[in-house]
């Protein structure tokens, strides 16, 4: 299991890859959550990198309604899907850190995490990406485990 500060952990493969979602530059990406009969366009900052990753969103005090971050491929030296952990030292804001399977379903979401905080937050079993957006997001916009995560 790999701990990364602020950051969103996304394994190698990429839901829905090759489709308008994938139209953004390398270093940006359209998320779309499926929740029900409803869509959520999330525009997002892609996290490559081991770098990028350990970064993530610390020491961001603005992020837009519908913005965010990525974290692709998970881990970053490839391998596969595996849990992810991570946590929230260095980051002012509340996130919703939102976990997605292999198959592009969200397994669990950590609802406004708390800021500063050091105790890890986990995946509920092995995942291939994980989307970071504004703490309360995902219960505002109805979004919860089993919706279906295309970029």
């Amino acid at each position: 299991m790999v701990a990364l500060g602020a950051a969103l952990l996304v394994p190698g493969c990429s839901p829905g890859a090759g489709d308008a979602t994938t139209q953004a530059d390398a270093g940006r990406a359209i998320v779309t959550i499926e929740s029900g009969a409803s869509r959520h366009m999330f525009k997002v900052e892609v996290a490559r990198t081991p770098e990028e990753q350990k970064r993530g969103l610390m020491f961001r005090t603005d992020i837009a309604a519908d913005g965010g971050m990525l974290f692709a491929p998970y881990p970053p030296e490839g391998g596969g899907p595996q849990e992810a952990s991570f946590w929230m030292r260095d980051t002012p804001m509340p996130l919703d850190i939102i976990f997605i399977r292999a198959d592009g379903t969200i397994a669990n979401i950590a609802e406004n995490t708390l800021p500063f905080a050091d105790d890890p937050v986990r995946s509920d079993g092995p995942v291939a990406a994980v989307l970071e957006i504004n703490g309360g997001r995902a219960a505002e916009l109805g979004i919860s485990p089993g919706d279906r995560v295309r970029w």
